[in-house]
């Protein structure tokens, strides 16, 4: 309102600022900080909630079910103590941890009528859905060379990839996931949420949570799409070059 008023006032000096700084500065100086979000969901309907309940309980069952079956089993059976099983197991750990990052709150929201989460809840689970995401990506780049190497120099398999190796790949792996985590996570914690509180999304993502925010959310936006164009140009690339050199 006194963005407006000025306008009317100084058309001149007003010109200055674009009209989506002064609606942001409104809406700062108006309203107060929110300290909770409500995700939409998919339905609102009570018959719809209850099958998707039960649709994303069963695919998370699965999914636990078998990695934590193949975990069991690299580790009882010694032929599979082996680097490509290592990753396997990796693998395998990181995607019960992305899955459990997002589908146990999304299971208790479809029953749950408020869908009322907190500021830091979100933020947590902002932080490591990024961080588990990007330590898969990085980590499927590690195992194509794995498959490089175990081809294409087979007699130095043994001494490429030794144990020593495979951790650090791992390791590495994970480091990144949790760097970039960091990064999107701490820029976060510099935006000022007041308004309308509705994330559209079933769980707390980047885009939708930086809409929310009424102060600029553009370095968030600015880093993520630079983060997220290096590590998926890097991991492809990675990949891409193991298996052209395969073949």
């Amino acid at each position: 309102l006194m963005c407006l008023c000025r306008k009317q006032e100084h058309p001149d000096s007003a010109s200055l600022l674009s009209h989506s700084t002064c609606v942001r500065m409104a809406a700062k100086a108006n309203q107060t900080p929110s300290a909770h979000f409500v995700l939409s969901g998919f339905s609102e309907q009570g018959n719809a909630q209850v099958v998707l309940f039960v649709v994303f309980l069963v695919m998370y069952v699965v999914t636990l079910l078998g990695n934590v079956g193949l975990l069991v089993l690299i580790r009882l059976v010694a032929q599979l103590h082996s680097p490509m099983y290592f990753f396997l197991s990796s693998l395998s750990f990181l995607d019960i941890c992305y899955s459990s990052s997002i589908t146990p709150r999304l299971l208790w929201d479809l029953l749950d009528e408020g869908k009322v989460i907190s500021h830091a809840a979100c933020l947590t689970q902002f932080y490591f859905y990024v961080a588990f995401a990007t330590s898969e990506c990085y980590l499927l780049a590690a195992m194509a060379y794995d498959r490089y190497v175990a081809i294409c120099s087979p007699l130095l398999y043994s001494l490429s990839m030794s144990s020593g190796i495979c951790a650090l790949l791992v390791a590495g792996s994970c480091l990144a996931g949790l760097t970039n985590a960091t990064l999107h996570t701490g820029l976060a914690l510099g935006l000022t949420f007041c308004g309308p509180s509705v994330i559209n999304h079933f769980y707390c993502e980047g885009p939708p949570l930086f809409a929310l925010s009424c102060t600029d959310p553009a370095p968030n936006e600015l880093a993520m799409f630079l983060m997220a164009g290096f590590n998926l140009a890097a991991t492809v690339l990675a990949i891409l070059l193991s298996y052209a050199a395969i073949l």
